[in-house]
């Protein structure tokens, strides 16, 4: 297992679990932190043992988002070289975080405290979100005069509806875990003193007793994929996929499990 700084990396088969660790300052991103972030989710896709990754936050702050200092140096060099740092054409699509997308496996965000600005974004762009009952979310960019930044203004209407979404983005306002789980920002609240990131480890204990990784992988691309897609590209597509999977042993496996009536025993990734 590679050393890190500002994470720490745990692997209890069959979850992985990625915890940012700057406490002292509210799991603030830096740009080094924002690298190892990146390689610890490369290492828990390359792990066969991990069939779902959990991210989380060290002390009482999923994320305050990026560094004071970092915003700073940004924003400063950008207006003084404007334009410098836009993202250049290429193959990778631009934005923090934007690779968990394209992970083939679930990732879970298990947000323990709040989640401010790029720590919005890191929770939006898992899969699903667990919160604490304490936690809280803000997007906090209209404050910092930034725009809805790193891809928002496409998945949080998605996530939570149009007219919702504008309002955490015109506002900044800070809604708690209960109101973020009525507007569906997130899926489960976690009872009062209940641990979150054991929640959401037992959820991936859960899931993990039968579901097919390599479905699942396959299923998550197109979800994202036919988000912006018309229905009938979108079934042409799945319908592709689908026949592809009939074909694997996976799918033989799933059907001798229902008559053997015994959880389903599938290839793993890594």
């Amino acid at each position: 297992m590679a050393d890190y700084t500002d994470i720490v990396v745990e692997i209890e088969d069959p979850v992985g679990v990625l915890r940012i660790n700057r406490p002292e300052k509210l799991n603030a991103f830096t740009y080094h932190t924002l690298a190892e972030i990146q390689r610890g989710v490369d290492e828990l896709v390359a792990d066969r043992r991990v069939v779902g990754i959990v991210i989380t936050g060290t002390g009482r702050a999923f994320s305050a988002g990026l560094d004071s200092q970092a915003l700073v140096d940004v924003t400063a060099a950008e207006a003084s070289q404007p334009g410098s740092r836009s993202a250049a054409p290429g193959p990778q699509i631009p934005g923090l975080f934007t690779n968990l997308l394209a992970v083939p496996k679930p990732v879970v965000a298990a947000v323990n405290g709040v989640a401010a600005g790029g720590g919005f974004v890191l929770a939006a762009k898992c899969d699903v979100r667990i919160a604490a009952a304490g936690a809280s979310f803000t997007t906090v960019f209209m404050k910092r005069g930034l725009i809805g930044e790193h891809g928002m203004t496409w998945l949080l209407p998605r996530l939570v509806g149009p007219g919702r979404a504008m309002d955490l983005m015109m506002t900044s306002k800070r809604i708690d875990a209960s109101e973020a789980q009525r507007i569906g920002l997130v899926e489960y609240v976690c009872e009062e003193g209940e641990d979150v990131v054991e929640r959401a480890k037992a959820y991936i204990r859960d899931i993990s007793g039968s579901i097919a990784p390599l479905a699942f992988a396959e299923t998550k691309s197109l979800m994202y994929a036919h988000m912006g897609a018309d229905y009938e590209r979108a079934f042409r597509e799945a319908d592709v996929v689908q026949w592809r999977a009939v074909g694997r042993p996976d799918a033989t496996e799933g059907a001798r499990s229902l008559i053997e009536k015994r959880a389903p025993n599938f290839e793993r990734l890594g």
